[in-house]
C-alpha cells in the first residue's frame, strides 16, 4: 500500500500581520516517509513584536541577511505548484502565504491543501484538544515546537498516521472517510477545505 506524496508547511511570523513570515519550513513526503526538506529564515521587511519573539525565538538580528520572501519564492514556488500542501492549523499558513504574495505583487500557485488538525479533531476526536504539540503526543513525536521544520515534519508525520490508522493510502477514499473536501489555492483565489455532511439514510414506507 504506497501512501500518497505531498508537502508540508509551516511558517513563523514576526508579527500579527500575515504578511510577516520570518521562517518557513518544508517537508515532502512519499509513501510515508520524509524524503526532501528545506528550511530558511525569511527578512519579512518590517518590526518583530516581543510577543512573537517569545513564541519563536527568532530576532530581527537573525534575518537581517536572510533572504526576503520574494528571493525565496522561486524555490517555495518549485515545492507547492501542483501539488498536495498540509499545514497544521492551515488557515494560518495559507494566510500567510496568500498575504505576502499579496503584498509582493506575486501569483498564487496552483495548488491543492488540508488542514491536519481539522483531519485530528475527526480521527481522533477523543483528545482534549488538536494542538500540534497535543497531537504528537499522542503519536510518540518529540519536536521543538515553533520551529518551522519540526513544525512541518510532525505535520507530516500526523497526516501519514491519518492515513495508516484509516487503512487507506488513496487520497479520494481517505477524505471520503473524513468527510471532506481539499482545499484549492490558484491564480483566480482559494477555496478552503470543507467538511461534507453525511448522507442521511432514507426510510421508504411502502
Amino acid at each position: 500500500m504506497r501512501l500518497v506524496r505531498f508537502t508540508a508547511i509551516d511558517f513563523e511570523t514576526a508579527n500579527a500581520s500575515r504578511s510577516s513570515p520570518c521562517a518557513v519550513g518544508l517537508a515532502v513526503v512519499d509513501d510515508g516517509v520524509i524524503v526532501d526538506e528545506f528550511y530558511s529564515l525569511i527578512n519579512p521587511l518590517m518590526t518583530f513584536s516581543s510577543f512573537n519573539i517569545g513564541v519563536h525565538g527568532i530576532t530581527a538580528g537573525d534575518v537581517s541577511d536572510a533572504p526576503t520572501f520574494a528571493q525565496l519564492w522561486p524555490t517555495l514556488e518549485s515545492y507547492l505548484t501542483q501539488q498536495m500542501v498540509v499545514a497544521h492549523n492551515a488557515s494560518f499558513d495559507m494566510g500567510v502565504l496568500r498575504h505576502t504574495l499579496d503584498a509582493f505583487n506575486l501569483a498564487y500557485p496552483v495548488m491543492n491543501y488540508l488542514c491536519t488538525c481539522n483531519i485530528s479533531r475527526i480521527v481522533w476526536p477523543e483528545l482534549s484538544n488538536h494542538k500540534l504539540n497535543t497531537v504528537a503526543r499522542k503519536q510518540g513525536i518529540q519536536f521543538n515546537h515553533h520551529h518551522a521544520l519540526e513544525d512541518a515534519r510532525v505535520a507530516a508525520k500526523i497526516l501519514t498516521a491519518a492515513f495508516r490508522t484509516y487503512d487507506t493510502a488513496e487520497m479520494d477514499i481517505f477524505l471520503e472517510k473524513c468527510h471532506l473536501s481539499k482545499g484549492r489555492i490558484n491564480q483566480q483565489g482559494y477555496v478552503p477545505p470543507r467538511k461534507k455532511s453525511k448522507r442521511k439514510s432514507r426510510s421508504i414506507y411502502l
